[in-house]
Formats: C-alpha cells, structure tokens, sequence
C-alpha cells in the first residue's frame, strides 16, 4: 500500500473528525456525521497497523479515535454541585468513619512524644549521644526560630504544603504495609521530641511551644488522619467485614482514601499559611496559639457535624433499601411479576444516555 497516497485520500476525512471532535455543541447532522468519520477513522487505523505501521500515522489515528470517541460519549464533568457534595459529605463522612483509627494514632503518638520530649530533657546524655552539644546549643540559640523566619512566608508556606501533603500520601499508601506508616510516625515523634527535650533542657520551654502549637495542633492532626485511614485500608485487608471480600473491602476503604487525600491537601494549605505568616509574627504567644486551637477545633467540628449527619443519611438510606428489599421478597413472585407487568418498581430507573446536542 502507498502509504502517502492513502493519507492524501483520507486526509480530510481526518481532519473534519479533529474539527467535529474539538466542538462543544453539534447539530445533529454533524453528529451523524461524526460517528460515520468515527468508525472510518477506526477502520483506517486498523488497515494501517497491519499493513504500514509507520509510528507517526498510528499515533496520529490514535488520538483522533480516542477524541472522537469521547465526543460520541463523554464521560461524567466535574460540576459545582460534586464540589459541594464533596466538602459536605465525601469528605468528612470518610474521616468521620476512620476516626476511631486517627484517634488511637494520634493518642499514642501524642504520649509518645511527649515522653521523648521530657526523657530527652531530664536526660541530657540522650541529646548529647544523639546530636553533639554544639548542634543542641545551635538549635536552641538560632536555629529552631530561625527555621521559621528563614524564607519568604509565601516560599516557607508552598513548601510546607508540599511537603506535609507529600506526607500524608505516603501515610496513606503505606498504611496496608503497617511498618512503613508506623517508621513514619516514629521518626516525626522523635524529632518533635528531641527538638523539645533540648529546648527544654535549656530553659526555653516556652519559645518552643510558643512556636510548635500555633501550626502543630493542625498539621499533625492531618499527619494522623492520613495515617489512621492508612492502617484502616491495612484493617480491611486483615478483617474484612462478613458482608464483603477481602478485595472488596479494601477497595472500599481505599476509595474513601482517596477522598481523605484531596480533602487534606486543603487542610495542609491551611497549617501551611498559619506556620508562615502566623507562627513567625510578632503577635503574642498567646494570640497565636488562639489562631491554631480556632483552626484546629473547626477541623475537628467540621468532621463531627457533616460527617456523623452524612453517616446517619446514609445509614437511613441502606436501611429503607433494605426494607423496600425485605418487603418485596415477602410479597412473594406474584407479586414481582405484576411489579413488573405493571411497568412500576422501586427500583431507580435505568440511566438514559445524555445527548450530544
């Protein structure tokens, strides 16, 4: 086959496919004449992989029946409404159904720290073994405040970000691996503690705390989430519920996840800004701590409200489906069969395929 001749043939044919393609509303004429230039465009790629397979043709048709498949029948858009849904109930309702996992990792990793804080302080020999004296007295004379002063807040508050949500995924990806998570959490339990051991043993108790609680209250919060729903993922695998597989189960608890992911990636925007602009200012101690326990408590009373009120909707709703099955099995076949006859069901109804006009 003369490959150039066969392109000069079906070269426009292509390019009205890209045209038809690339629009967002199409009469039906064009329609019809979309999925014709659709499915001869499919055969024209098929007749040239086997018997010119030149890479920048094949490519070429590729994309071209890719998007003129997806103009035929697109896939669901993202629209104001799943933003909202997602914020109301997506989000909080998958924290709130892992709060029993966040809450024992943050409780024992909180306890955790705060015994390395104090062992560390009332032990100077710990930080001595483990960092050298001159790197203790750096880090209590410039260090640990320099560290949040040493970059432009806007740099300082993008790192931050990146970095705790780089976290939180690792947290979470680790989670049905359970050692990877937990060495996680214990290597962030041993800085905290060591930085504040030293800070203590030094008689700067206050400078640290002062400088740890405006932005930690939140960012650890978030650090605990994303670890309790990783282990959740892990308890899945381990315990699966009676009702589902093990393959089912994880698969649920890794799509609730997913949502936990997205969701905290706006939370660690939040401790981002609080560390950057909030934690360095000249504001009082006091003010500041304010700051961080108001963002930390609306996170927590967000997840509380919107998720526990979508865990009971949903609850109702499996109950009444439920019911509604209970109720049609007792009614026996006769019953069915006339449903059926009849044209009325409970059931929701079919999906109807949008239009394309």
């Amino acid at each position: 086959m003369d490959l150039d001749a066969y392109v000069a043939e079906h070269d426009a044919e292509w390019r009205r496919l890209e045209n038809l393609s690339s629009k967002r509303r199409l009469s039906a004429s064009e329609v019809d004449e979309l999925v014709t230039l659709y499915q001869r465009s499919a055969t024209h790629l098929s007749v040239v992989r086997s018997r010119t397979p030149d890479p920048a043709l094949i490519a070429r048709l590729s994309r071209l029946v890719l998007s003129g498949r997806a103009a035929i029948s697109p896939g669901p858009r993202m629209r104001l409404a799943d933003v909202g849904r997602f914020f109301t109930t997506g989000f909080p309702l998958a924290a709130y159904r892992a709060w029993p996992w966040w809450c024992a990792v943050s409780t024992v990793f909180t306890v955790l720290s705060f015994f390395l804080m104090f062992y560390t302080a009332e032990h100077p020999e710990v930080a001595r073994t483990l960092i050298g004296d001159a790197a203790a007295r750096r880090l209590v004379d410039t260090e640990f405040a320099a560290y949040y002063s040493e970059y432009s807040p806007h740099t300082f508050a993008f790192s931050l970000w990146t970095h705790n949500a780089w976290l939180s995924v690792q947290c979470l990806a680790s989670g049905v691996l359970i050692v990877p998570v937990l060495w996680l959490l214990w290597n962030n339990a041993l800085n905290v503690g060591l930085s504040g051991g030293v800070m203590i043993q030094y008689g700067e108790a206050e400078q640290f705390f002062s400088l740890i609680t405006p932005h930690g209250l939140l960012e650890l919060t978030g650090v605990y989430v994303a670890a309790g729903v990783g282990l959740r993922i892990a308890g899945a695998w381990i315990r699966p519920p009676r009702h589902l597989t093990r393959t089912r189960s994880v698969a649920a608890a890794g799509r609730e996840g997913l949502l936990v992911a997205v969701g905290l990636v706006f939370l660690f925007a939040v401790s981002g800004v609080i560390e950057a602009f909030v934690t360095p200012s000249s504001l009082p101690a006091a003010l500041k701590i304010a700051i961080g326990a108001v963002a930390w408590l609306g996170f927590l009373g967000y997840v509380v409200v919107f998720g526990s009120a979508a865990h009971q909707a949903a609850k109702a709703r499996a109950a009444a489906e439920a019911e509604a099955a209970r109720a049609l099995a007792l009614a026996g076949p006769d019953r069915l069969m006339s449903t059926i006859d009849s044209g009325t069901s409970d059931a929701p109804p079919l999906p109807v395929p949008a239009s394309l006009t």
